[in-house]
């Protein structure tokens, strides 16, 4: 976690392809009292090169929180989690999922694949605004080792 910031301010990766659901979770997160910065990659390529500080994003901040969706094109969110969690330098950063799938299946092998939360889309802003406001209060009293 970026511990070193003196303003508190968070920096989340939220990977998710759909600009629309994009938007709900931006406004959803203006809702909040927390101050972030928030990079969006749009399928799971990119995030892997954002976390990676590949090409373009050779200068991108080490995210505090990842919010991942798992329907991602060019690497889905399977492959993202899994890569997130088995590297070294990658896998104490937080992962929540936020996907609409609510198969039992799929929660299960995201838990088993380390995700640290699992939350199904909401449908409408009044309540994805209460999923960021959780977001933020989780956010805000967790304790991370160092990078």
């Amino acid at each position: 976690m970026n511990t070193n910031k003196i303003d508190g301010t968070k920096e989340i990766l939220l990977v998710e392809d759909s600009p629309d659901d994009a938007e709900i979770v931006k406004e959803a997160l203006k809702g909040t009292k927390m101050k972030y910065n928030l990079n969006v990659p749009l399928d799971g390529l990119e995030a892997l090169e954002f976390l990676h500080k590949k090409g373009k994003y050779a200068n991108a901040p080490r995210p505090d929180l990842i919010i991942l969706d798992l329907n991602l094109p060019k690497k889905d969110g399977w492959e993202v989690l899994s890569e997130i969690k088995t590297d070294n330098k990658l896998k104490r950063i937080p992962v929540i999922v936020l996907t609409t799938s609510q198969d039992e299946q799929h929660i299960l092998k995201a838990y088993n694949l380390h995700a640290n939360c699992y939350i199904v889309k909401p449908f409408n802003l009044p309540e994805i605004v209460e999923v960021a406001k959780v977001i933020e209060d989780w956010i805000s009293i967790i304790k991370l080792p160092p990078e």
